[in-house]
């Protein structure tokens, strides 16, 4: 998978948030005592590569992580500044909530956060879904021969 490229300039202003309040589906930041929750979400759902990963988030003040929440559950989480600095990622949603937008909000408050802390460009590590993120915020991928922060990684 390769990385992409985000011009944090040339973001979408609408997070796209109040549609998911409508249907009670809320977005903010994980708090330090939720740190098991979100977890137990990441690994149950995608990897502990990726809970490990996400766990960084919370030594950042204020937290790198925005959770959506519906009834008092996690259904989506997206983290930056985890893998390295201005590195988006990772980031998921359960299956039963796709499709529904939670993936693209979640990508733009972290998008947005990055920018607020002075970023201009921001790096999707090891981009799955290129087209959603083309499609969401403008993602342009970089040169497959450039080696990405994850190149060497342990298997």
């Amino acid at each position: 998978m390769a990385d992409m490229l985000v011009n944090l300039l040339n973001l979408p202003e609408d997070k796209g948030f109040e549609h998911l309040k409508q249907e009670g589906i809320l977005i903010r930041r994980i708090r330090s005592f939720e740190l098991s929750i979100l977890r137990r979400f990441i690994i149950e759902n995608f990897s502990e590569r990726w809970a490990d990963e996400a766990s960084v988030s919370l030594k950042h003040d204020p937290a790198t992580c925005f959770i959506a929440t519906k009834d008092g559950q996690i259904i989506g989480f997206a983290a930056y500044e985890c893998t390295t600095r201005d590195y988006f990622g990772p980031t998921g949603v359960n299956e039963k909530a796709r499709g529904k937008g939670v993936g693209k909000a979640l990508l733009l408050a972290c998008l947005h956060a990055m920018r607020e802390m002075g970023y201009v460009y921001a790096i999707i590590g090891g981009a799955g879904p290129t087209g959603f993120y083309s499609k969401a915020c403008g993602a342009v991928p970089i040169a497959e021969n450039w080696p990405s922060f994850y190149t060497d990684a342990l298997k």
